[in-house]
């Protein structure tokens, strides 16, 4: 239950919201971060995804007061998005709506993951796995199931109802949906072991087939089931940590939620195929989910993988919009080939918020980039994300920031 002293404190949290969330900045960054996935030239968008927050607290001002779970869910949207904009702003877009994602439960595909995990630190949800292999047989391989989504619809209107009764003349909520992913990929290497599929890719190509095709079969059952719920939205907040705005994709109607798959991005992956050749990746990736990101209405692919090999194989997609540049990728062979016929979703590396700010060595790579994608024409976006740790200081995040805004804004000047 919700206590009328709660109530108070997210209704003045709503306000102080508002008055960013008015700003013109906010729609002036959300059509800046359309051109650029648009393929249009502009000046590269900034978003800062994946924060530590059990290190980013500053003067109390991400302690919650409330106790109530609901009231808490609302309370932490708050005081991260106001700390956000006070601290580490970047070009980061507030949405004019207090979100209330749809309940949903995905099911199971019969097989759970086992793995022992190792930690550093106890607040931190980065940790070292060890899992055990337990697909490494088709014995195992036919304990895999398509899952059942179910959806709650009772929820979702206990949900909008709590938030009205809270929000209702501050700001309005509104229930949202998701894009649909499918990184096979990342399930089967945490129910075997990275280290067992690269020697079965080489050793057993035909059994590893098998795999994705059971996979597969998963992915496409769970996209049907999720547009025929209802559950997908055309217009989500974030692309896995990057601008989702694109004009492709735009609908007249202020429902978003409920859309069909020709109306929502695809978002596609393969992290342990770093090591492969291109033509292994476009046998057991490219071929398998090419007609899944198809459906769909465009793909952004990569994440952590460097992908400066792959990118002519990539190209196959033919809904294929935007290509992850991770800091370990060869960053002027992915403007060669990106162009401006892709989006270059540049992720600068993360390890330079980890201790003290060498301002310099921050300028240096921004700069490379701009550069870089200035001689290739490309459309370019900045998203440091995969932040693992901040040192426990909040002001490297906050110096990284400033010195980024900086060097774009010398470089368009």
């Amino acid at each position: 239950m919700i206590t009328p002293r709660e109530k108070d404190v997210l209704r003045e949290l709503a306000k102080l919201y508002v008055e960013i969330m008015s700003l013109p900045i906010n729609d002036e960054r959300k059509q800046r971060c359309k051109n650029i996935n648009d393929c249009i030239k502009d000046r590269p968008p900034v978003w800062i995804d994946e924060i530590p927050w059990h290190e980013m607290d500053i003067d109390g001002q991400l302690i919650l007061h409330c106790q109530d779970d609901f009231a808490r869910q609302m309370e932490w949207f708050f005081r991260t998005n106001l700390y956000r904009w006070k601290y580490i702003q970047a070009d980061m877009v507030l949405p004019k709506f207090y979100p209330i994602y749809k309940s949903y439960s995905s099911g199971s595909i019969g097989v759970e993951i086992n793995e022992t995990i190792k930690k550093t630190d106890d607040k931190n949800n980065i940790v070292s796995h060890q899992y055990e292999d337990q697909l490494d047989t088709e014995e195992k391989l036919e304990k895999l199931k398509i899952p059942t989504i179910s959806i709650f619809p009772e929820k979702d209107e206990e949900n909008m109802q709590k938030a009205h009764d809270i929000l209702g003349d501050i700001l309005p909520a509104k229930l949202c949906g998701t894009n649909f992913g499918f990184c096979p990929w990342d399930d089967i290497s945490m129910l075997r072991g990275v280290e067992n599929i690269l020697f079965d890719l080489i050793d057993r190509p035909e059994f590893m087939h098998k795999t994705m095709q059971k996979f597969t079969e998963i992915g496409i059952s769970r996209m049907e089931q999720l547009e025929k719920l209802g559950l997908l939205d055309s217009a989500p907040l974030s692309l896995h940590c990057t601008p989702p705005f694109v004009s492709d994709l735009e609908s007249t109607s202020d429902k978003t939620v409920g859309a069909k798959l020709s109306n929502v991005w695809y978002r596609g992956m393969a992290q342990m195929f770093s090591t492969v050749s291109p033509s292994m990746f476009e046998e057991f990736e490219i071929d398998y989910i090419k007609p899944l990101a198809e459906r769909c209405g465009l793909t952004y692919y990569g994440c952590c993988e460097p992908l400066d090999n792959f990118i002519p194989v990539l190209k196959k997609i033919n809904n294929l919009r935007k290509i992850g540049v991770s800091p370990w990728a060869n960053e002027e062979k992915c403007a060669q080939q990106i162009g401006s016929n892709y989006v270059y979703a540049r992720k600068p590396n993360p390890a330079m918020v980890s201790g003290a700010i060498d301002k310099d060595a921050v300028k240096n790579e921004i700069k490379k980039t701009l550069e870089i994608c200035r001689e290739y024409n490309c459309a370019a976006e900045f998203v440091l994300k995969d932040i693992s740790t901040v040192g426990h200081n909040p002001q490297n995040l906050i110096d990284w920031n400033d010195t980024v805004q900086r060097t774009i804004d010398e470089f368009y000047r």
